[in-house]
């Protein structure tokens, strides 16, 4: 049992929890500023630190729970791109280990309704439903990345539901902003993972971006896509629907996680293959992270600024416990 659950926290890959835990953090965010903003309180209801807890553990929990599903699903790739992770060596049992991930989510659906909120098993259910979606999605171009963005969405529309009752819907105007931008970061995180996954991927038939368009194609892409987050903000910011005025936090900290996403860029634009290739993730996933801790500024800035620390030093952290790029 404990060698199993070794193996299977193992499979969780913990470093990609801050995704799912700051996107979600995202929608407790907001909703806090919802009960303190007099313009725009309706019913909501400051949520007690005992709920706020439980709310950001299971989001930080969610991202490993649905990566063994993942994992269980995407077996034959990974033969060939990670041949040394636990279900695919037999260290773990794969279907000892879905049946877990499954009694977790249950767990987490049953404190939904009972404790926080009832709506908020929508995304729940949406979120593990396009988890499955991703892993025959990714083989479709830009199709994957799509689906993996809206994916993450899910966990900011939890975070947010899940903290109490509410009049008001994200899904309007600059709120809705902030979705699109959670959704953009991510898809463009999910995009450089494709790299280390080329090889494999293209055995496998997956038809990623980077299979598509071969490496010397992608790594120029790479570069393009970079700007992508910023060119998308500038967008909204011109056509009205992030029409608030901008704090320092936010101007700050988006600029740091520009460059953060243009030298992840450069990174794998210089290493689209290799050892170097799998080390450069640990970037790409803070310029992730960071850009979510930044859209955290809109509503809590200091609060931003010390999740945005803490993002970049534990991201590092937990990825440099996993050295093994096949693992």
């Amino acid at each position: 049992m404990i060698r199993f659950l070794k193996a299977y926290i193992k499979s969780m890959r913990l470093y990609y929890s801050f995704v799912t835990g700051f996107a979600g953090w995202i929608g407790v965010a907001y909703y806090e500023f919802l009960v303190n903003c007099p313009t725009e309180h309706t019913i909501e209801i400051t949520p007690t630190p005992e709920k706020k807890l439980i709310i950001l553990f299971m989001l930080f929990m969610s991202w490993g729970i649905n990566q063994i599903i993942n994992d269980y699903l995407g077996l034959k790739e990974d033969r060939i791109n990670a041949p040394d992770r636990p279900m695919v060596t037999g260290e773990l049992h794969p279907g000892w280990a879905l049946a877990l991930s499954i009694f977790l989510l249950g767990v987490c659906a049953g404190i939904t309704w009972f404790f926080l909120n009832p709506f908020a098993i929508i995304f729940l259910i949406t979120g593990v439903l396009l988890n499955v979606i991703y892993e025959f999605a990714k083989g479709y171009v830009f199709l994957g990345n799509i689906v993996f963005g809206v994916m993450i969405v899910q966990a900011t529309l939890y975070g947010g539901y899940a903290s109490g009752p509410t009049e008001n819907s994200f899904l309007i105007r600059w709120r809705l902003a902030g979705l699109i931008l959670v959704g953009v970061i991510n898809g463009l995180m999910t995009f450089y993972t494709y790299f280390k996954d080329y090889h494999g991927d293209k055995i496998a038939g997956k038809n990623t971006i980077v299979v598509k368009y071969k490496l010397e194609a992608s790594k120029i892409l790479s570069i393009v896509f970079a700007f992508l987050p910023t060119i998308v903000f500038f967008i909204m910011r011109i056509t009205g629907m992030i029409a608030f005025p901008l704090n320092r936090t936010f101007i700050l900290l988006g600029i740091l996680t520009v460059v953060l996403q243009i030298w992840t860029g450069i990174l794998f634009f210089l290493n689209p293959i290799g050892e170097k290739t799998y080390t450069s993730l640990k970037t790409d996933f803070r310029a992730c992270v960071c850009g979510e801790a930044a859209i955290i500024a809109f509503f809590n800035p200091e609060l931003a600024i010390w999740l945005f620390l803490a993002a970049y030093i534990l991201v590092g952290f937990l990825f440099d416990l996993h050295k093994n790029p096949k693992s």
